[in-house]
């Protein structure tokens, strides 16, 4: 069976058991504070579990892409030096919201393993927890007699509290679980060791292939539990692993789901996969790689510095990495592989094949820019091993994994290439360093929920109110960094949460007499989440919510704008144009979008134009909620990759001609009172990503007042020329003209400081050594300075102490013969930069420092001479 008709079979077998199958979320989380990735199927369920929604579905099935590389959840570097560790992967599941439990889940697993998947009984051991004393939890007796009617007693086996009780995180839902593993290895195997003996003890051919889990718990803060007023399942099966079992196979990487790529990575490099450790693993890398990060940018995450995008970055660099050292490829290639991955997922994930060629554009890129990258990385190393020294600095070494993306193994194989050492304790301290750093940075301790009033329906009033009666359900604490801040949830609110790129709202909380600002609204999951400075005295009662009209007012002029400017980029630009992330406030829109060029005058102009045009119209706002999702797309609506739809949605149109799309943020409700539209700013954020920045209303009439009044002081300081553009670039010729002569003067005096220079070399060791303290003329002619006298003096040693513009500048030049016999400027500028209280470096021949104390010239002469003399 290949791995379509096994995605299939599961899912047709579930929704044979009245399950609804779902989409999978997008891979990378949204309105979620404790997840940056979907890193398990159950993520977009947890507001069921949570009790903050209630299911409309009992039950629901689906495949979930995941990613697991951050967290407690990392298997980053394990992908591709084992056989079963994935970055990306599938889960397929199936839950049950307060309805079915351990028996039906139990019994369904077995019936679709053994009887649908046909996969032999007799290889299967289950898992139960034993129950943990501290805990006074019993062990699941129940789970166990259900496992009992397929398994004999010595396959069901007791597993621990840190293998069999699973918790959503340090509070929240919890309950035990029961893993079902199956034995793959060989019957010679088999015979000598029981599988029993191997069950989750990492062996590669004795693997977890389900887990169940029960959910009947809630973790409090203080750590004890209360049981949840419904029980539910959660379950989880690894596609990979499923694939590997069924279609007999040894490892994940030997089933169709990952051969089609390793085959072309294989061919492309003119190996054979299964030959040599080394390059297996590099081609592992690579077929696992490349999945996790088009499914990424398939769903909006581009490889950035920051936060998930840097995640993203490192994966892409650590494939890169491994076909570069491993199997030459010394050109971009994972770009190419979309097409095989765009032919495996066809019908399952659609966002892969509708963005295929923006996906490969920006992959490509990445590539590029990190294959330049590792080319610098390799010059510094080079820098570095042809120094006197015989150890790599643990902090060199950090640079190298930190800036140049060279994990330790790598700096390690070329540091024994040249007969030097690593410092890793020192490596291991900056990167613990670097750990802590973002623990204290990101730390924040979250208290239980603490109830108000009984209910759970949250409703949102921000459509069509600013304000509004209600009352707070609940509240809790949250500190971070030493601050203090609380979260209210309403039964009823005009405020809008965080979300779509908008703004959350703020304003304030009137309690009888007593006033509480309102500093930001967010979703958690799907509950809208007040957050507060301080608690009211009295937070029982009615409580008046006020939303800050003015702002949010403004927000809308700026959100609607953006609906305007999606649809005149496409008018204007091409229907490839998608929206690609955006941020829309009070003062400002910014809108991100697929475009591979940067927009010309005309077409920035003409883009403004069509969107003025429709404010100009006046265009009323058509507003439909509750629409089937599909009914939505035959309207036209435009669906944006990477976000969460659900069965019903909202559509937002100005002109069904013009603009239709789904939205659940506010808008005016005619285009308007959005009063004018202006372009800002248009750049590149990404590869194949322009960003326009844009403003509209007062934000916009600030703008051209501004524009307006540096032209009038510019006409004061011009004293009113008759034609201020020829007066200014008339003003432009004649600064042109003495920045020349300026460059000449300088040109001049540095000629004049090379002869001098020249003249004054003295020989010590076999050395021709020129030092010079004094003034430069600039920088550069500094440097043209060393390199003169590098091509007129034999066994040239240079030490320059200059002051330039009332800066310390040094500078060490030497030539190739003296680099050859050891000496590195490098090493001389270090010494040297330390009388300064500066830094710098360079090449082994040339480098450079500057710093902060101009006192410490005559120091650093007297620094480097003893170096050279030394020598």
């Amino acid at each position: 069976m290949d791995s379509k008709a096994i995605r299939k079979t599961f899912l047709d077998f579930f929704e044979s058991k009245t399950h609804k199958i779902v989409p999978s979320a997008p891979i990378v989380v949204q309105n979620d504070p404790t997840l940056m990735f979907t890193n398990a199927g159950m993520n977009q369920f947890k507001d069921y579990f949570l009790g903050n929604k209630v299911a409309e579905n009992k039950r629901v099935s689906d495949t979930q892409k995941c990613l697991r590389v951050s967290g407690k959840h990392n298997d980053l570097e394990e992908v591709g030096i084992d056989t079963y560790h994935h970055t990306m992967f599938e889960m397929l599941g199936n839950w049950s919201f307060g309805d079915y439990f351990k028996k039906e889940a139990i019994e369904w697993a077995w019936e679709l393993l053994v009887d649908h998947f046909k996969l032999p009984k007799e290889r299967f051991y289950a898992t139960i927890f034993e129950g943990d004393s501290t805990e006074k939890l019993d062990q699941d007796t129940e789970a166990k007699e259900i496992w009992m009617k397929f398994l004999p007693e010595d396959r069901v086996l007791n597993g621990s509290k840190k293998d069999n009780f699973w918790e959503m995180g340090e509070t929240g839902p919890c309950g035990p679980c029961s893993e079902l593993h199956i034995d793959l290895r060989p019957q010679s195997e088999v015979d000598k060791i029981p599988g029993k003996d191997l069950v989750n003890q990492d062996h590669p051919q004795v693997v977890e292939i389900w887990n169940l889990v029960f959910i009947q718990y809630n973790r409090l803060a203080n750590g004890t539990l209360e049981n949840l007023p419904e029980k539910h399942v959660d379950t989880g099966m690894g596609f990979e692993r499923l694939a590997m079992a069924i279609q007999g196979k040894q490892s994940n990487y030997d089933t169709d789901v990952f051969q089609p790529m390793i085959q072309w990575i294989a061919k492309k490099a003119g190996l054979e996969y299964g030959k040599d450790e080394k390059t297996d693993i590099a081609i592992r890398v690579i077929s696992d790689h490349i999945r996790a990060i088009s499914f990424t940018i398939a769903d909006g995450q581009l490889p950035s510095n920051n936060k998930a995008g840097y995640v993203i970055r490192r994966i892409l660099r650590r494939a890169v990495r491994y076909g570069y050292t491993f199997l030459n490829f010394k050109e971009p290639f994972l770009y190419e592989m979309l097409d095989i991955l765009v032919d495996q997922f066809d019908g399952v994930f659609p966002e892969l094949t509708g963005q295929k060629d923006f996906i490969a554009k920006v992959i490509k890129e990445e590539e590029l820019s990190f294959l330049r990258t590792l080319d610098n990385g390799l010059k510094k190393l080079d820098s570095i091993t042809s120094g006197k020294s015989s150890v790599i600095e643990g902090a060199t070494a950090f640079e190298l994994y930190d800036t140049y993306g060279f994990p330790l193994d790598l700096t390690a194989l070329i540091a024994r290439e040249n007969n030097m050492e690593i410092d890793e304790a020192g490596f291991q301290k900056e990167m613990e360093v670097q750990k802590n750093r973002s623990k204290s940075a990101g730390k924040q301790t979250t208290g239980d929920w603490n109830v108000v009033n009984d209910g759970e329906e949250i409703t949102f009033l921000g459509y069509t109110e600013i304000s509004a009666t209600t009352q707070v359900l609940r509240y809790r604490e949250v500190k971070q960094k030493d601050k203090v801040q609380y979260q209210l949830v309403l039964e009823k609110t005009p405020f809008y949460a965080e979300s779509g790129g908008q703004v959350g709202d703020t304003g304030y909380l009137l309690f009888g007499d007593e006033k509480i600002e309102v500093i930001d609204t967010k979703k958690e999951n799907d509950l809208i989440v007040h957050f507060v400075k301080k608690l009211p005295q009295r937070i029982n009662g009615e409580v008046r919510a006020v939303v800050n009209e003015s702002k949010r007012r403004l927000t809308e002029n700026n959100h609607s704008a953006t609906h305007l400017l999606h649809a005149a980029l496409r008018q204007v630009l091409g229907e490839h144009v998608q929206q690609k992330g955006s941020l829309v406030n009070d003062k400002i829109l910014r809108f991100d979008f697929s475009h591979f060029a940067k927009m010309t005058d005309e077409e920035i102009a003409k883009v403004e134009s069509i969107v003025n045009e429709k404010i100009r119209k006046n265009i009323e706002l058509n507003e439909k909620q509750n629409v089937p999702i599909e009914t939505a797309k035959e309207m036209g609506a435009m669906a944006l990759f990477g976000e969460k739809y659900g069965d019903f949605v909202r559509v937002i149109t100005f002109d069904r001609d013009y603009s239709v799309e789904l939205c659940g943020g506010t808008h005016v409700p005619q285009t308007g009172n959005i009063g004018i539209f202006k372009i800002v700013s248009e750049g590149s954020t990404a590869a194949g990503v322009r960003r326009i920045e844009a403003v509209t209303a007062l934000q916009a009439e600030k703008y051209y007042q501004q524009k307006l009044d540096l032209m009038d002081e510019l006409e004061e300081m011009l004293k009113h020329p008759k034609d201020l553009k020829k007066a200014v670039e008339n003003l432009i010729k004649e600064n042109l003209s003495n920045q020349k002569k300026i460059e000449e003067m300088n040109q001049q005096q540095a000629g004049q400081i090379k002869n001098q220079l020249k003249n004054s070399a003295s020989d010590v060791n076999g050395k021709k050594l020129i030092t010079y303290k004094g003034d430069f003329p600039s920088a550069d002619s500094m440097k043209q300075v060393a390199f003169d006298l590098k091509r007129e003096v034999d066994n040239l040693v240079l030490l320059v102490a200059a002051n330039i513009d009332n800066k310390p500048m040094l500078t060490v030049m030497l030539s190739d013969e003296l680099v050859k016999n050891g000496l590195n400027a490098n090493d001389v500028i270090r010494k040297m930069a330390s009388a300064i209280k500066g830094g710098g470096g360079g090449q082994p021949f040339y480098a450079t420092a500057g710093g902060k104390d101009l006192s410490g010239l005559d120091e650093a002469l007297k620094l480097g001479k003893e170096m050279i003399t030394s020598s």
